[in-house]
């Protein structure tokens, strides 16, 4: 059809009345939608990597940096469109947009749990997919607007604070209900849903001005209904790569507001993954906790009041109940799903001998730092169990103002201790853990011990004097410890000795830096 033609037919009398004044309120929710969609995307596809990957600032960074990338590259190329097949393209990249969307997450998991290997290609390679196709969609439903007629500066005005609307929406949405509903995969698919949706809602407000109309209605109920089948289908997909990843049957698996929570279970052989990273095996956590917990106990004088911070599968907290003289404990751990979790499935509880439930305990779900800030109270013992600092939240965790807020809660003559991950396989990490407790201005004593399932592990113990005695008993039933192991612990050999390097304060995270050198060298 000639332009003219086109112009003349989108303003006579019949044309005008097929269109009324919701068409523009059809556009700009079909943005509001539009806007959540491509940046839960981009969540969900960042925060798989981490689950799958593990926490790496270049990682989250280049993922993000290269989806805005590709959005630009497909903002661009809808310069090739034609203004008359605006409105069909945006339909199109709709439903495109849907299903490469709203699949990514159920595909890439299925690929890591097939093959490891080519995982990280694979992901870029949704990422600049993704992110090209969604960036195709603002500028084509901007021309679509426009040639509605509709004022440009009204245009862009209302466009963009939907745009951004949406964005906060999702922003909201997706860590604190979607991801612990849903998961990963049913998020995206859920999102894939609603690009079909806006494309045959757009379809159906347009008709009249769609030469193929019923060709598009129809890929759009089909993918639709494709997207619909896998969403019911995603926990049973998910669960059989997660299978193939973690070899161990998955007996629980959780998206929490702030990690993804995993329990394999084989014969006797328990094992929790938060982010794809194991945290303990039940065959050989005692060797682990033990030497968390006990050192510290049997040095204070008086374990009278104990404070533990992380240590949400109440494992510490075990060893600590252990000691009849305490009194009171006290755990902070953000993760409120990890802390129910462990307080009341069997199977847990009978790891921890139901130490979450214990009258002496008393549970926060807080963050760590936050909540020290408003606390008053003084502790015999401050055990600090936190995942290991591998991104800037958890390493500010670590940092030097951290510790001294610690330190302050410190009672006379009492023990802090740290794990600080492993001294052998990430030397300079471990070592600038103990550099940063010393620039908080507390003296330290450094520790080691095997773990089968994870390697050498270590950790600090901390104070205000000096004063560390090598435990040469132990006055509480013990699995792993006595005198001549405790002895070794505090021994380390040539490479393993200390290093010179800096502490972690907070405009800085040195210690994040170690921590993704060191294990990265690992990797390789």
């Amino acid at each position: 059809m000639h332009m003219d033609d086109w112009r003349s037919n989108r303003q006579h009398p019949q044309h005008r009345a097929q269109h009324p004044m919701n068409v523009h309120r059809t556009l700009i929710i079909s943005v509001f939608i539009v806007a959540s969609c491509g940046l839960a995307y981009e969540l969900i596809i960042a925060a798989l990597a981490s689950y799958l990957l593990g926490d790496s600032i270049l990682q989250f960074s280049s993922i993000i940096g290269l989806y805005l990338f590709s959005m630009g590259i497909g903002a661009h190329l809808t310069r090739y469109i034609r203004d008359e097949d605006a409105l069909t393209r945006f339909i199109e990249i709709e439903l495109l947009v849907g299903i490469i969307g709203g699949l990514s997450a159920l595909a890439l998991f299925v690929a890591f749990g097939l093959a490891a290997a080519p995982f990280r290609s694979l992901l870029y390679a949704f990422v600049l997919i993704t992110g090209t196709v969604v960036g195709m969609e603002i500028p084509l439903v901007m021309r679509v607007l426009h040639r509605e007629q509709a004022a440009f500066a009204d245009l862009v005005a209302r466009v963009l604070t939907f745009d951004y609307l949406g964005a906060l929406a999702v922003s909201l949405l997706f860590p604190l209900l979607l991801a612990p509903r849903l998961g990963m995969a049913r998020s995206a698919l859920l999102f894939g849903i609603l690009n079909a949706a806006v494309a045959l809602l757009t379809a159906r407000v347009f008709r009249r001005q769609l030469p193929r109309y019923p060709a598009l209605c129809l890929r759009g109920w089909l993918v639709l209904i494709a997207l619909a089948a896998a969403f019911l289908a995603a926990n049973r997909i998910t669960a059989f790569a997660e299978q193939s990843y973690y070899g161990d049957p998955v007996v629980y698996e959780r998206h929490t507001p702030y990690q993804r929570l995993v329990i394999t279970r084989w014969k006797d052989d328990t094992r929790l993954y938060l982010n794809g990273n194991l945290q303990f095996s039940s065959r050989d956590e005692a060797r682990y906790h033990e030497a968390l917990v006990l050192p510290a106990m049997q040095m204070a004088r008086s374990p009278a009041r104990v404070l533990i911070l992380g240590g949400g599968d109440g494992l510490a907290a075990r060893e600590v109940l252990k000691y009849p003289q305490v009194q009171s404990i006290t755990l902070v751990d953000l993760d409120a799903e990890m802390t129910r979790t462990f307080a009341s499935s069997a199977t847990l509880t009978a790891l921890n001998n139901g130490a979450l439930n214990h009258p002496k305990l008393r549970v926060i779900n807080a963050d760590a730092a936050q909540w020290l800030e408003t606390d008053r109270g003084a502790y015999d013992v401050i055990i600090i169990d936190l995942p290991d600092p591998s991104n800037f939240s958890l390493g500010k965790l670590y940092s030097v103002p951290m510790y001294r807020l610690v330190a302050r809660h410190l009672a006379s003559g009492g023990y802090i201790v740290v794990q600080s991950t492993s001294p052998y396989f990430a030397p300079n990490a471990y070592w600038s853990v103990v550099a940063t407790l010393e620039a908080a201005g507390l003296y330290t004593a450094p520790y080691h011990v095997y773990v089968p399932s994870f390697g050498e592990w270590g950790y600090v113990l901390a104070a205000h004097t000096d004063a560390f005695p090598v435990p040469t008993r132990f006055d509480v039933k013990t699995r792993y410890l006595n005198a001549q192991t405790a002895a070794e612990m505090f021994r380390f050999p040539p490479d393993m000795a200390r290093r010179d390097v800096e502490p972690n304060y907070l405009n800085t995270q040195k210690l994040v830096s170690y921590f993704e050198q060191d294990w990265g060298e690992v990797q390789r």
